[in-house]
Order: C-alpha cells, then sequence, then structure tokens
C-alpha cells in the first residue's frame, strides 16, 4: 500500500491505495465519486474523462499514485458550490444533449477542456474534440448543440 494525496473537487484527500489502482476505481471506490463511470477498461469510450491538473485525462488509463498531489476535477465538481449547475450541464439539459446519461460526465468533462482551449469551436472542432467520446444513444448531434449554446453561440448553426 501507498499513502497518496491530492485536491479533489476543491478538497484535499489522503487514502492508502495499492499500487496498481486506476485512478477511475479510487475516484469512484474509495472517494464515492460515481459520476465518473468505467465504460470499457481500454481509454476508447471517454466514459471516465476527469481533468488532472487542469487537463482532460482518461482516468482508466492512469494509476491513482501518479496522481500524486495533483488536482483533479470530476462531474461533481462541475457545479457551483451552491448546487448551480455549470454552464455546460445546463446546456446539455436544455438541448437534450443526453439519454440514458452514461456518457455524459465524460462528454462534459471533454467539453469543458475543450472550451477552456477554445472558448468559441467551430462545429467541427467540436466534433473532432469529442472524437474520444462515445455515445450510443444520442447520435451526438444534441451534444454538439449543447456544447455549442454552452460556449455562448447560436445554436442555429450546428448542422441539422
Amino acid at each position: 500500500m501507498t499513502s497518496i494525496s491530492m485536491t479533489v473537487n476543491g478538497k484535499a484527500v489522503t487514502r492508502d491505495v495499492e499500487g496498481r489502482r486506476l485512478l477511475v476505481d479510487y475516484l469512484r471506490q474509495d472517494l464515492g465519486l460515481t459520476g465518473t463511470h468505467v465504460g470499457c477498461d481500454t481509454s476508447q469510450c471517454g466514459a471516465c474523462v476527469v481533468h488532472v491538473d487542469g487537463k482532460e485525462v482518461k482516468s482508466c488509463t492512469i494509476l491513482a499514485a501518479e496522481a500524486e498531489g495533483a488536482e483533479i476535477r470530476t462531474i461533481e465538481g462541475m457545479a457551483g458550490a451552491d448546487g448551480t449547475l455549470h454552464r455546460l450541464q445546463e446546456a446539455f439539459n436544455t438541448h437534450h444533449g443526453l439519454q440514458c446519461g452514461f456518457c455524459t460526465a465524460g462528454m462534459i468533462m471533454s467539453a469543458a477542456a475543450l472550451l477552456e482551449k477554445t472558448p468559441q469551436p467551430s462545429e467541427e472542432q467540436v466534433r473532432h474534440h469529442l472524437k474520444g467520446n462515445i455515445c450510443r444513444c444520442t447520435g451526438y448531434h444534441n451534444i454538439v448543440k449543447a456544447i455549442m449554446a454552452a460556449s455562448g453561440q447560436d445554436v442555429a448553426i450546428a448542422a441539422e
């Protein structure tokens, strides 16, 4: 066992973990943050995306111990302290960017990383950025629309 410390959604946490423990399992099982999903265990679906020191990371590809000292943000950390939804969460709701919800956390975390780098991305940029995230329900159109709306753009520019 190894003792690791990090900040998760603004709170300092220290726990003992096995060296082989994945960050996704640490978040879900040790910290009870179940919004981060395990979809494929091969880093292809994007359901496990979190931010590690401000960078988008598929948490099934990193050991918890590798995040020692890091600042981690999960979907649970996106809403305001008062529970107010993040603009992406609101947009996904308003523009029907989710159905079953399994991929939603990863989509929102990926979208947040995109909007940090590119505040008003084109539809093509949004679609390209989401290539590492799989949704089996929505067909992506409303997800793209939601992300563009969250960026302050007119969603009518999104292709029908």
